[in-house]
């Protein structure tokens, strides 16, 4: 066993010796490529491994990375793995964002990481699908993103709050309570928060009020849940709070094909105001 800086062009040799191996997952390749071009590799004692024969065994996603990252990086390297090893490679269960938040000393690290995963989403690609291949986030990025958004540890009490009222999910509200609040910091959000929870005294039209019963509706609701619930929730969680601080009326909320993710508004009324006083 050594340790190796492996070149792009050492890595694409090295992939010649895959002579029999797992399919290469493209959404894998690029995921590790990624966190290569930005910076978090980091050098452990996962690596690759040839056999007794010199054929590639284990670490062909990391060299296919490498190649197609274009960068150089140092990779810990093994011979001689006897060939039958090869059933217990990569059995174990990968380290989630939840887990790499938890040993962080972060509570509530599963709900926080999946906050954390829907703002980096929010944040560099709104209108994109929030599922598969494209919105996987690494655990390095999550750490980052709660690093430069400290803020979201207290909307995320908020977000918990709205879901155990309404079924919005937590990230979703979220996400929606730590824009919001980080866009307008002149709007004094209590109002917003009861009236979402309670619906208590809102009269038909309500934001508010919309938002809860759309939220109840769907969780209630028998048809196929999407993968992207977030996006839909925080979708009809922006629309309500834009026409809720801007005092407009709103019966319903509905999301249309290829809708793209409401900005937050500036403007203020004198009813939203009254609703804040």
């Amino acid at each position: 066993m050594e340790v190796l800086h492996v070149s792009p062009e050492l890595a694409t040799e090295w992939l010649t010796r895959n002579t029999n191996n797992r399919p290469l997952s493209k959404g894998a390749v690029q995921q590790l490529a990624g966190q290569i071009q930005r910076g978090e590799w980091q050098l452990t004692h996962q690596g690759i491994a040839f056999d007794e024969d010199g054929v590639l065994i284990d670490g062909q996603h990391r060299l296919a990375a490498i190649a197609k990252a274009g960068i150089t990086v140092p990779l810990t390297v093994t011979y001689g793995v006897p060939r039958t090893s090869f059933t217990v490679m990569d059995t174990g269960r990968k380290r989630t964002g939840r887990d790499a938040l938890a040993l962080a000393g972060e509570a509530n690290a599963t709900h926080l990481a999946a906050a954390l995963r829907g703002l980096h989403l929010y944040l560099h690609a709104p209108d994109s699908t929030w599922s598969g291949g494209s919105s996987v986030t690494s655990n390095d990025q999550l750490l980052i993103m709660l690093e430069k958004h400290p803020g979201i540890r207290d909307a995320l009490q908020h977000g918990i709050a709205l879901n155990r009222a309404c079924r919005i999910t937590v990230t979703a509200a979220t996400i929606g309570w730590y824009v919001t609040t980080e866009a307008r910091p002149d709007i004094d959000q209590s109002s917003w928060k009861e009236g979402v929870v309670t619906g208590a005294r809102l009269e038909p039209g309500d934001p508010r009020l919309t938002l809860r019963n759309t939220m109840l509706s769907l969780a209630t609701g028998k048809s196929h849940r999407r993968r992207d619930d977030s996006r839909e929730h925080l979708l009809y969680y922006l629309k309500a709070w834009n026409a809720w601080v801007e005092g407009r009326s709103i019966k319903l909320l509905r999301r249309s094909p290829n809708e793209t993710m409401p900005r937050i508004s500036t403007r203020s009324s004198l009813a939203s105001a009254d609703n804040n006083a």
